[in-house]
């Protein structure tokens, strides 16, 4: 077999067999396949596209082309989600222990925030003390325990993805379809969950910036997680604005604790709810959606979620008081203001700027090697469709100094359009696909 004659068979429309797909990723993976040949693989897929079961074949193929995650010493039914991405986006830290509290396993591998998107472990490693650097035996023995567990993605999970991903960044290949599903699906199918939601944002700050895009993404990602059989659902959401009202790792953590608290309502808690009650649904936990919306519900009316937040934080080597106290949590010296300009209605809000406001203060990484500040980011005060007032605050700077303050101040507003005629709040939830 020669890459030449896959790379021409593509090249002219063809299908690649389950073997080809075979020869190429366990080819490249261990370097008997060069760069170039794989790049020009890579454009030929953008241009030619993939049929369903070359997409799987070459999901499952990127999937052994390391270890995977055997999760059989879990008893029960075990669930992970995925997020496409977004600013502000601080779901798992409501969802999870929502989740876990209604008996759900949540067995969990998450990643480090690079550019303007935080990551999941970046927001728990606000709690002091607290490790995803955990063994596999700890992290089955913490969630056969409490429930819950989240650890760091392990480095020989999915090489093929990480080889694969670092070429399509510089060849002008991420925005293709198969591509992004098989990077996906490779990482989640080889973390072990029996069921698999995900949450497919769409808009500014985020990398499908249509509907009609996120929409096909999202039917990918779902046929593909049936088609290895795995239990999947997706949820298309609103990404024109960050999600909820903070942007920064010690922030984000704080509004999450609110929701947790029963203490804020709105678009966060919407989306967990709704992540959350297809996870049920599709483990056979709830009848319906509905019935598992209620249950969640409960989660946190009767202070259940928060425990199970205490207890993966304890577990997991963190002070646990602090998600009883967020002032235990890092907090920045200088916190500003950010006047608006004029008075009106917020029309837009450019989230991915927002994004890089709080990158610019320090809580995001231009390389993966670079240190964040936990306690910096932004803090909104005013959502698309808010009346402001000339010199109403549209947000706070939360700074570690006086010159990175001062910009930001002008950097965010310039993140906001005003109207001045009213304008609708858009709907969050743009569609469920199952």
């Amino acid at each position: 077999m020669q890459m030449t004659d896959l790379l021409a068979k593509k090249r002219d429309g063809g299908s690649l067999s389950t073997e080809e797909i075979d020869f190429m990723i366990q080819g490249y993976t261990r370097g008997t396949i060069p760069d170039y040949q794989m790049s020009a693989m890579c454009m030929a897929i953008l241009l030619r596209g993939m049929d369903d079961r070359e997409i799987l074949d070459m999901t499952m193929s990127m999937m052994h082309s390391g270890e995977t995650l055997d999760l059989s010493p879990i008893r029960g039914v075990k669930a992970d989600k995925h997020s496409t991405g977004g600013v502000g986006d601080k779901t798992s830290l409501v969802l999870c222990p929502m989740v876990a509290a209604t008996g759900l396993k949540i067995a969990k591998m998450s990643g480090r925030g690079l550019g303007h998107t935080g990551g999941t472990i970046d927001k728990l490693e606000s709690f002091p003390g607290f490790s995803t650097a955990i063994s596999e035996e700890t992290f089955f023995q913490n969630v056969n325990d409490i429930g819950i567990a989240i650890m760091g993605q392990t480095a020989d999970l999915v090489p093929a993805d990480k080889k694969i991903y670092a070429l399509r960044d510089v060849t002008g290949t991420v925005p293709s379809i198969p591509l992004i599903v098989s990077s996906i699906m490779s990482k989640k199918l080889a973390s072990g969950a029996d069921v698999i939601v995900l949450d497919v944002k769409c808009g500014d700050g985020a990398f499908m910036k249509t509907e009609a895009e996120a929409r096909k993404l999202a039917e990918g990602l779902t046929r593909v997680g049936r088609l290895a059989g795995r239990k999947c659902a997706a949820v298309i959401t609103d990404m024109d604005q960050p999600l909820g009202y903070t942007v920064g790792n010690a922030l984000e953590v704080r509004e999450a604790l609110a929701v947790l608290h029963g203490e804020k309502k709105g678009e966060l808690l919407e989306l967990c709810l709704t992540l959350g009650s297809l996870m049920l649904v599709e483990a056979g936990v709830a009848w319906s959606v509905e019935e598992a919306k209620l249950e969640l519900m409960k989660t946190i009316e009767d202070g259940s979620a928060l425990w199970k937040l205490a207890q993966m934080v304890r577990a997991q080597g963190g002070n646990e008081r602090a998600v009883y106290d967020p002032a235990l949590l890092p907090r920045a010296k200088i916190q500003k203001e950010v006047p608006a300009p004029a008075a009106g209605y917020v029309s837009h809000i450019k989230a991915e700027q927002v994004g890089l406001v709080s990158m610019h203060l320090g809580g995001g990484r231009a390389t993966k090697e670079d240190t964040i500040d936990l306690s910096v980011g932004v803090v909104l005060r005013k959502k698309v469709g808010d009346r402001v007032e000339a010199g109403e605050s549209l947000g706070t700077i939360h700074a570690s100094d006086e010159e990175r303050a001062d910009k930001a101040v002008k950097l965010l507003q310039s993140c906001y359009e005003l109207s001045a005629e009213p304008v609708k709040k858009p709907s969050f939830i743009k569609a469920i696909v199952r």
